[in-house]
């Protein structure tokens, strides 16, 4: 849980807030996710989805394009001992990500995000969060 913001360096690497990284664990996983931003995963997450995943049906042409792009921006990660990640050049282009960072924590990942790419999709999802909130009710929620 919790939003916190940071700044790339000039080599790309981010703090990963502290709450977060003995969750993440030694290594993680960053990937691809979905509205332009990235995906962190401890291992033990990654693995969980990486099983649901492949029981997608190779057959269905979403299912591969959806495998695909989630599998082939993934990368294995560290955290340096100043605490930062290096984003691999290709996951920055796909987020965005240039300078100004949001870290989110989301349940069993956290979102890396552009501040303005963020501030954009939060501007929208608020205006919109009761018709949200409502259509996950059939979810027990």
């Amino acid at each position: 849980m919790g939003e916190y913001e940071h700044n790339l360096d000039a080599k790309g690497r981010v703090i990963v807030p502290a709450k977060f990284r003995d969750s993440l664990g030694e290594t993680f996983v960053i990937t691809r996710g979905l509205d332009n931003c990235l995906f962190a995963y401890p291992l033990s997450e990654w693995k969980i989805l990486e099983e649901k995943l492949k029981k997608l049906p190779l057959t269905k042409k979403d299912a591969r394009a959806f495998t695909r792009f989630f599998f082939s921006g993934a990368v294995e990660c560290e955290i340096d001992k100043q605490g930062r990640v290096n984003l691999p050049q290709p996951l920055r282009t796909y987020s965005q990500l240039e300078k100004e960072c949001v870290i989110i924590g989301v349940s069993e990942r956290i979102e890396l995000w552009s501040k303005e790419l963020w501030d954009n999709y939060f501007l929208d999802s608020e205006e919109s969060f009761s018709d949200i909130a409502e259509n996950l009710l059939d979810f027990d929620i």
